[in-house]
């Protein structure tokens, strides 16, 4: 497993808003496409912090993770430089309380590998803000991206900010 944070850079794996390059861009500009990966015994969910319901920003629910034995969330993992963690922490609102970081085991196409995420704190769940469309498809899980018994190229979409994101095992393509 690695992390590589000695390395000069660290893992994070992202599962909303930060699946869109050009806003994680906007205050991480090193980050750089890594590959997708399955968080594995975590749900995708949406809501709010502290019941906040003046969500200007968002006008509705945000996405988080929740433990959930059994399941599963679908996302991509970028690199940063290690001078971008405290940027990214900002972003998420860690020393406001809103998210809080955790290192989790993400599994690849090339081993499970330490990533960093951020799991909301006093979660309270709520529809989801427009900002996130659902990409529907027979072939599609709940999550938009394709269940399989292999981890091999994943594929699947993912609507965010009125743009349709395919994501392969190698690329994030809008």
């Amino acid at each position: 497993m690695e992390m590589s944070g000695a390395a000069g850079f660290f893992l994070y794996f992202a599962f909303g808003s930060n699946l869109l390059k050009e806003r994680l861009q906007l205050a991480n500009p090193s980050a750089k496409f890594y590959q997708t990966g399955r968080l594995k015994d975590y749900k995708l969910n949406f809501g709010l912090w502290k019941e906040h319901i003046d969500n200007n920003a968002w006008h509705g629910g945000v996405a988080t993770i929740e433990s959930y034995p059994g399941a599963e969330v679908w996302g991509v993992i970028w690199t940063l430089n290690n001078e971008h963690l405290s940027s990214l922490d900002d972003q998420e609102g860690v020393k406001a309380g809103i998210y809080s970081p955790l290192e989790v085991s993400v599994e690849t196409d090339n081993g499970t590998v330490l990533c960093r995420t951020y799991q909301m704190n006093n979660f309270h769940a709520c529809p989801p803000s427009p900002q996130y469309k659902q990409v529907s498809a027979d072939h599609l899980s709940p999550t938009g991206i394709p269940r399989s018994k292999s981890l091999k190229s994943p594929i699947f979409s993912v609507l965010i900010f009125n743009h349709v994101y395919i994501c392969k095992s190698t690329e994030l393509f809008p």
